[in-house]
């Protein structure tokens, strides 16, 4: 087979969920597939972490935004190297391509109520291009993966797919995400204390971030300020958690709270394993790498109770309504004081990643791929 695959923003400098999943994906495809023949297609950038094999090409596309980059510039690329499958990784596809097409649809949280604005224009932009883009896009799909059960039924259901349409592959986590012994010259990178709680929050109304900025507070109010865990804030800046501050009336508690900005991938480990737990109090997740990073790191986890969560966290995570401030308050003091219950949790967390590896997401992916291309042949067979 000859494969193409969409990875536009694997060589940025600072990746996300959906590059994390296509970049290891691709890694364990080059660790286990030697016979058919791959072009990843490429934005250029800085961060150059995938390197070309024998039968793995690397094909830059350069265009001045997404949505030129997939619509013409990916096509074209495709149109020139005639793959036998295109798998587009990142929700989206070219409209008008005609390779047998394997879409990764994450999710379909730009198809539900919004609860407020997103805090960015590129934010904004990227959910109205995803829901102009994917209602046209599915019926030529000739396989839809998504990333949870919980997101394959939420799919399924909603834009009436039938099941053999569409499956789920779960992720996994990289083999870098273990127990640091030496984590404080990073941590002190980001923060000056030893002892905190993680949170990773960012503009996106679903991460819950003035929710759970109150909560901490009840919480630190609770136990006395002197006494409170202080907060570590990730993929926020300044002004975007001093106007939360000012909106929640969190100016007493707002010493406890530092923001980071964005963590290098690299350094996380170092930041979990510091970490007395790590909050992932979100209203909306397809799956949640993080939640596996930070059980691999032996971190306890606090995570919400709602969609995907549940079902990626398992026993190894606490479960809280992201809703209730009050709740989560009071187990962020559990979390604080009780070493059983944070001793109980990172056992179950070690036991419950067990169930995730990267490698079993590309040997799932190559299936499908294999499928595909068989299906097509099939049918040409007797045309």
């Amino acid at each position: 087979m000859k494969i193409a695959i969409e990875a536009q923003r694997i060589f940025r400098e600072k990746k996300h969920g959906m590059d994390m999943v296509v970049l290891e994906t691709i890694r364990e495809l080059q660790n286990l597939d030697m016979q058919n023949e791959y072009f990843v297609l490429v934005s250029p950038g800085k961060d150059r972490c995938l390197e070309e094999t024998p039968n793995f090409h690397i094909i830059e596309v350069t265009t001045p935004s997404y949505p030129l980059w997939e619509q013409y510039g990916l096509l074209h690329a495709v149109n020139r190297i005639k793959p036998d499958v295109l798998h587009c990784t990142s929700n989206t596809a070219p409209l008008f391509c005609k390779i047998p097409l394997v879409l990764t649809l994450h999710d379909i949280i730009f198809l539900e109520p919004r609860e407020g604005s997103a805090g960015s224009l590129y934010q904004n932009l990227g959910w109205y291009y995803r829901k102009c883009i994917v209602p046209r896009i599915l019926k030529k799909c000739s396989k839809i993966i998504t990333v949870s059960q919980f997101e394959c039924r939420r799919i399924q259901e909603k834009l009436h797919l039938s099941a053999d349409r569409i499956m789920y592959i779960y992720n996994g986590f990289s083999s870098h995400f273990h127990p640091v012994p030496d984590f404080l010259p990073i941590v002190h990178r980001y923060l000056d204390s030893d002892h905190f709680f993680f949170f990773l929050g960012n503009t996106d109304p679903k991460k819950n971030t003035a929710r759970t900025l109150k909560a901490y507070a009840l919480y630190a109010r609770r136990v006395g300020l002197e006494q409170a865990l202080p907060l570590l804030v990730a993929d926020l800046d300044k002004d975007h958690l001093e106007a939360h501050i000012k909106a929640e009336e969190l100016d007493d508690v707002a010493k406890l709270i530092h923001v980071s900005g964005y963590i290098a991938n690299k350094d996380l480990p170092a930041v979990f394993t510091a970490a007395r737990a790590f909050v992932y109090t979100s209203l909306r997740e397809s799956f949640g790498i993080p939640l596996l990073e930070a059980m691999a790191c032996g971190t306890p986890v606090l995570t919400s109770n709602t969609s995907s969560m549940p079902e990626i966290g398992g026993d190894g995570a606490l479960l809280v309504d992201p809703f209730n401030e009050w709740d989560m308050a009071f187990l962020l003091e559990s979390l604080a004081t009780d070493d059983l219950l944070c001793e109980r949790l990172r056992k179950q967390g070690f036991e419950n990643i067990k169930r995730f590896s990267w490698k079993h997401t590309a040997e799932c992916v190559l299936e499908v791929y294999k499928e595909v291309y068989h299906q097509t042949t099939s049918k040409d067979d007797r045309n």
